[in-house]
């Protein structure tokens, strides 16, 4: 019984097959797009890329967007191939079983869950917290017991577990329906973004962006303070900006966990995850570059929300509640596709014996995987009402890192082993591509503090007890031998 044992293509291409039984097929490649910026346009742009410039870069946080971009486009373009070759609900998880094996399949399944649960958790509590800046300006004030977690003083997020509940339900009544309403909240914030970018340009003041590339300052001890202030200015303050905004690129290796929900999973999978990416990244750049302009960098230094921050000076002060609107329903659109990702990964991980068959159950009518939406938003419930956003953060990053490299290596693996294989996407220059992701990831992991590799380590050992418990022996390929 190894744990080595790989799923064969023939096997992932017969699942991947729509049946009566199976998920619906109902995403166009548009939908997929539309999937990819729903879950990559939120926190990352609206709050993260304020903190990047006034600690790190300067105006030159638009140079660390393309950096962390060209990170993510390496493992964008191994999933691409991979989502093209092997249309199958999973993602990392599926492709690590293909290429690597049962075992590394499990730990990357089971890692997938600090991205995709933890990671809806995250944006939730932010969501909540936006929530209630927008019913304050209609006079209405949730108490802080009841929006905010224990640890911070209060009882329980009763906003984050609302819409964490809300998107769930949604989730069950249909993929179609869910991709409608992400449609519709990836329209109102594209909106703003435009809006944001087109109306800012004409109040630029270029002074603000001189010099662009701030002279390096080395991590040093505040004299005054006492406290560490991290390295600025440079091309290692670019670098160390653009490992603090992959954040906000996190999410679009969740449209590869739609691949069996995809009318044309070999042309819409690379369409989906490349043409979010770039969309994506050209707005980024646009949007950092012009709120750098609007204010000085130094005043985003610990604001929450650089955005309204720097679009007061327009003067159009109407729009400031059109923002937080906007704020709102990027969030909910990440929520919704993380935990969409999330069902996918384990309803593949149940199809395959590792989990226990309650997260694979298909409902007769809406043909998505029910149960596992309920486990889930209960799960994630508990996370986001009742543990701080710092916490959840750190084991975000470094669970969809670990994810990234493991691909980019599969693609290496495959192109060795099974060279025959239809690929209706190749990766271009291998291994160049693969090997360039793979330093990438480790990069960035290797940024991170040393609190979140500690997690890592507790998660993944939990995981492997979970294996060896149950997953080994209960895994149908096991059965097969």
């Amino acid at each position: 019984m190894s744990i080595w044992r790989r799923k064969s293509l023939a096997i992932l291409m017969n699942e991947a097959s729509e049946d009566e039984k199976g998920l619906k097929r109902t995403l166009s490649s548009r939908a997929l797009v539309a999937l990819g910026i729903g879950a990559i346009i939120g926190a990352g742009l609206f709050s993260l890329t304020g903190i990047a410039a006034a600690d790190h870069a300067g105006p030159a946080v638009t140079l660390s967007f393309v950096l962390a971009a060209v990170g993510c486009a390496f493992a964008g373009l191994c999933y691409a191939e991979f989502a093209s070759m092997i249309p199958v609900a999973g993602s990392a998880y599926t492709y690590s079983y293909a290429t690597m094996g049962e075992f590394v399949a499990w730990i990357i399944g089971w890692d997938l869950v600090l991205e995709y649960a933890l990671g809806a958790a995250t944006v939730g509590v932010s969501w909540g917290s936006y929530l209630n800046k927008l019913m304050t300006q209609f006079g209405i004030t949730i108490p802080p017991e009841f929006s905010s977690a224990p640890s911070e003083g209060g009882l329980i997020n009763l906003p984050a577990i609302f819409i964490v509940c809300l998107l769930s339900l949604l989730l069950i009544r249909g993929t179609k329906e869910s991709a409608f309403v992400n449609n519709i909240l990836v329209i109102m914030k594209l909106i703003v973004v435009i809006i944001f970018i087109v109306l800012g340009w004409q109040y630029i003041n270029p002074d603000f962006h001189v010099p662009y590339i701030p002279d390096y300052v080395p991590e040093h001890i505040d004299a005054t303070t006492g406290k560490k202030v991290a390295e600025f200015g440079g091309v290692s303050g670019i670098a160390a900006g653009a490992g603090l905004v992959f954040f906000a690129f996190i999410g679009f290796d969740a449209v590869s966990t739609a691949a069996q929900e995809a009318k044309n999973p070999q042309k819409g999978m690379p369409i989906g995850i490349l043409g979010s990416l770039v969309i994506c990244t050209i707005l980024y750049v646009l949007f950092s570059y012009v709120m750098t302009g609007l204010v000085p960098y130094t005043e985003f230094k610990n604001d929450a929300s650089p955005a309204a921050t720097a679009f007061a000076v327009t003067g159009y002060t109407f729009l400031q509640t059109g923002l937080i609107v906007a704020i709102l329903a990027g969030y909910t659109s990440v929520i919704l596709v993380m935990l969409m990702g999330q069902s996918r990964v384990f309803y593949s991980m149940s199809n395959d014996g590792l989990l226990p068959g309650f997260f694979g159950d298909i409902h007769k009518k809406f043909r998505t995987p029910w149960k596992t939406n309920i486990f889930f938003m209960v799960f994630v419930s508990i996370f986001a009402g009742f543990v701080p956003i710092k916490d959840l953060g750190h084991m975000v990053s470094i669970g969809t890192l670990f994810a990234f490299s493991l691909v980019c290596l599969g693609i290496l693996i495959m192109r060795k082993k099974m060279p025959e294989a239809v690929r209706s996407f190749k990766v271009p220059l291998v291994p160049f591509v693969p090997i360039a992701g793979i330093a990438v990831c480790f990069y960035l992991m290797y940024s991170l503090p040393s609190e979140s590799w500690l997690r890592l380590v507790i998660w993944m050992a939990l995981g492997v007890v979970i294996y060896f418990a149950y997953g080994k022996n209960k895994s149908k390929l096991n059965k097969a031998e």
